[in-house]
């Protein structure tokens, strides 16, 4: 405890005081908050002049924000085409981890995009990386991480029509369940649709209001058809919550807290859903120890995964997988 609370100094002091007031909490998953606003206290966002004061309070309230048509068609067709070289195996991007549905994978080998249901860790594909540095996603992001600006996690997503298994569905998860970065608030994730996402081929299901509460324990649900690998899932929160489907045309991109309990439901169209995102941090951010925690069994999975696909050998961290992956795009990089 005395190493995260020394490392939390060395955030505070990091940290751009210019706004106002900051104080820390330590009983919390939110441990740093901001006074920017006379009238509003904003724990989640920095003033920065983009976000109207309504969509702060949305965002406070909710732990989202929807933007409209904020990634271009062009744009997206070049994701696209990216996606697709991968696909064929027309290149190969070191460290990038392809993974497909478990029901389509025990069922039979397909070659081409059928056959692939996310592309994870590309920041090394410098055209797919491209989307992560784009300027009008970089300056809402600045909204909620502040002006160092880590891009930490890639994924493009690719849902492929549900094989009858309900495979093709994610559990209700947090994302901060698989990050070993805090505080929680400085950390967003920004996922653009790459084609009209709805109801029938399985959209974001969010719960409005959870990131207000803390860490939950996850693990694989027990579903009959089996499940994908590391797609975790809380393991007890209130089904009677009020839901939200995000629906969401080409180029909308949504902006959530990583405490945001969400998930997707199955596709039941006969084409893929397609999406692609980034979770960033402040690179002000400090990285801790999950052993002993509810996050150890993720840990474990990602570090035996690190193994085999790196070659190295057990002392690798949770942590040290993390800090491979990271990658500045705005900013300096000051503790992460």
């Amino acid at each position: 405890m005395s190493r995260a609370a020394d490392r939390l100094k060395v955030v505070l002091n990091h940290l751009d005081r210019s706004h106002g007031a900051v104080r820390a909490s330590f009983t919390s998953a939110q441990n740093v908050s901001y006074h920017h606003h006379p009238e509003q206290d904003f724990q989640y966002t920095f003033d920065t002049d983009l976000l109207t004061p309504e969509q702060r309070i949305a965002y406070e309230k909710d732990g989202f924000v929807l933007i409209r048509n904020l990634v271009s068609d062009e744009d997206i067709e070049q994701f696209r085409k990216a996606f697709e070289r991968i696909c064929k195996r027309e290149v190969k991007v070191p460290g990038l981890l392809v993974m497909r549905d478990v029901s389509i994978a025990k069922s039979e080998f397909v070659e081409g995009e059928k056959a692939v249901t996310k592309l994870q860790d590309f920041q090394e594909d410098p055209e797919l990386f491209r989307y992560c540095t784009l300027p009008q996603i970089l300056k809402y992001v600045k909204c909620f991480t502040g002006p160092n600006i880590m891009a930490m996690h890639t994924m493009l997503i690719n849902k492929p029509p549900d094989t009858g298994k309900k495979t093709s569905r994610h559990p209700m998860h947090q994302d901060l369940h698989y990050f070993p970065f805090r505080p929680a608030d400085r950390i967003v994730c920004s996922w653009t649709a790459m084609e009209k996402v709805h109801r029938q081929n399985g959209c974001l299901v969010v719960l409005p209001g959870s990131h207000h509460g803390t860490l939950q324990e996850h693990d694989y649900p027990e579903w009959e058809g089996g499940i994908n690998k590391m797609y975790h899932g809380v393991r007890n929160y209130d089904p009677d919550h009020p839901r939200v489907h995000l629906e969401m045309e080409k180029g909308d991109t949504v902006f959530f807290h990583p405490l945001l309990i969400h998930g997707s439901g199955m596709n039941q169209t006969k084409g893929f859903r397609k999406a692609i995102s980034c979770h960033y941090a402040s690179s002000d951010c400090y990285y801790i120890d999950v052993k002993g925690t509810t996050q150890e069994n993720i840990s474990n999975e990602v570090k035996e995964l690190a193994a085999k696909k790196y070659g190295v050998d057990d002392t690798i961290s949770f942590q040290d997988t993390w800090a491979l992956r990271g990658r500045l795009v705005q900013g300096e990089r000051t503790s992460m």
